[in-house]
């Protein structure tokens, strides 16, 4: 069933956003060894520092996304700047390509991620369509079976096309295979789906 392989548990899409946003943040030669991998504040903070040079903001963003596709993750999407400033980005393709595949893109692509301001894995709050969506569903899921789902909040771990997901918690003994799940979200799923529609990079291209 398709509702059943669309959301992660939130504590796994955060673990894995670590991982990437680690490797994006930025490698260097350390030797003949491994590179050197800094810590995600550091480069972060050397982004905003940099600002987006030269052009718009969007085309700034093109440019790095483009870089981002010639260099191994050819699935990511431009990022969106919304009209408040906000940037939503193609996280997903960043957390599934390959360590090293990373750390080849960061290093061809530095300086254009630099311009743009893009830190490619990391998402800006979830906006008020994608947490009404998100909180109606999560209303759906308790009525249905499963008591222990909160309500997301703009806080709220999120993946672009994917949604909100579920914590350990959250989800009853056996997880998605559990009877439980599946039917719940057989249940709620028209509503599960607006959620996932609104967490697409389209959508999330207005402020609400």
């Amino acid at each position: 069933m398709r509702i059943a392989t669309k959301r992660l548990p939130r504590d796994a899409v955060a673990g894995l956003a670590t991982g990437a946003a680690v490797l994006l943040a930025g490698c260097g030669s350390a030797g003949a060894g491994t590179p050197a991998v800094p810590s995600l504040t550091q480069s972060a903070a050397a982004v905003h520092a940099t600002g987006a040079a030269g052009g718009s903001r969007a085309a700034a963003l093109h440019a790095a996304a483009q870089c981002l596709r010639q260099h191994g993750i050819p699935s990511y999407q431009d990022p969106v700047l919304t009209p408040g400033g906000q940037v939503y980005t193609d996280s997903r393709s960043i957390e599934d390509a390959p360590r090293q595949v990373l750390a080849t893109a960061h290093r061809a692509c530095r300086t254009l991620l630099a311009a743009a301001n893009l830190v490619p894995d990391s998402e800006a709050p979830a906006p008020p369509q994608l947490v009404q969506a998100g909180v109606r569903s999560a209303e759906c899921m308790r009525a249905h079976g499963m008591p222990d789902v909160q309500d997301p909040t703009a806080q709220s771990p999120y993946t672009p096309g994917h949604g909100f997901g579920y914590t350990d918690s959250e989800m009853p003994a056996g997880g998605k295979a559990s009877p439980v799940f599946q039917a719940a979200a057989h249940a709620c799923r028209s509503l599960l789906d607006a959620e996932i529609r609104a967490s697409t990079l389209g959508s999330l291209s207005s402020d609400g």
